[in-house]
């Protein structure tokens, strides 16, 4: 395999097109048999997989490139997904506005090319695949979640939890799922799970869909300032499953296709199995 076949593949499953603008292919290469991939993949992972006689290293953070100053442009899928459940489209792009422009603003600028650079220098190809893999983690879990929850009479945030305690990525973890906003005997209404849209878009993107009927937003993190916004909000729940064991599940996804292709697949860099 060569390294657009690769790329190819993430695209597929995660029903795609194009290749987004947080992905990319840093350092090309040609007859791929063995990978190292990883969460965050820089200079010492680059060294470690030369070491272990590697073809390839993946990232799942964009760590350089334009993959790394463009990360921003794909929050706007994030507009897309709160019109699916009922944001009004004006309403969805000025809650998201502000946070795509400070996401915009911390990136520019940051050193771009140092892991690029590194990877050349080596001759190691390299390359990340940032939305494609939460895409996947989003897909999963929301149908997890769906299938889980049918069938209770009223299920609380006690209920979304334990479903997710039983996941392995989650159950291996250090980090547990956790209540960020409600409590274990909250109703959670309909939960959304949200994973794909490059970050967190912030209060005003969950107030936006809670106005729209989403009860509970299942989503990997959560900053403290957004957090306390919601709860002052009081409308809806949040669930912080976790940001290293949710980006795991599409990875964990990813890399069994990987190797029913034929390639040996190396996971370090922070995936939890």
């Amino acid at each position: 395999m060569n390294l657009n076949n690769i790329m190819d593949l993430a695209l597929k499953l995660s029903d795609l097109k194009d290749i987004p603008s947080d992905s990319g292919i840093i350092v090309d290469g040609e007859n791929i048999k063995k990978v190292v991939i990883g969460v965050d993949m820089e200079g010492p992972e680059l060294l470690l997989a030369k070491e272990l006689g590697s073809d390839l290293v993946i990232s799942h953070h964009p760590k350089t490139g334009s993959p790394y100053i463009n990360f921003h442009n794909v929050m706007y899928r994030q507009i897309d997904k709160m019109v699916e459940v009922g944001v009004p489209i004006n309403k969805a792009q000025k809650a998201l506005k502000d946070r795509i422009a400070k996401i915009e603003r911390g990136q520019h600028p940051g050193n771009y090319d140092r892991v690029a650079s590194f990877a050349r220098q080596m001759s190691m190809p390299y390359m990340n695949i940032h939305l494609p893999i939460d895409i996947i983690t989003e897909n999963f879990l929301q149908n997890y979640l769906d299938e889980g929850l049918k069938d209770l009479y009223r299920p609380t945030l006690s209920s979304v939890l334990d479903l997710l305690k039983q996941i392995p990525e989650y159950k291996n973890a250090v980090t547990m799922p956790a209540i960020r906003a409600g409590s274990t005997d909250d109703y959670c209404g309909k939960v959304l799970v949200l994973m794909a849209g490059g970050t967190n878009g912030g209060d005003k993107v969950f107030k936006a869909y809670f106005d729209a009927g989403i009860g509970t937003i299942v989503c990997m993190h959560m900053p403290d300032d957004v957090r306390q916004a919601v709860i002052e909000q009081n409308i809806g729940n949040v669930i912080v499953a976790g940001h290293m064991s949710s980006d795991s599940i599409g990875l964990n996804i990813f890399s069994k296709e990987l190797e029913n292709k034929g390639l040996s697949v190396i996971k370090i860099g922070g995936i939890v199995e």
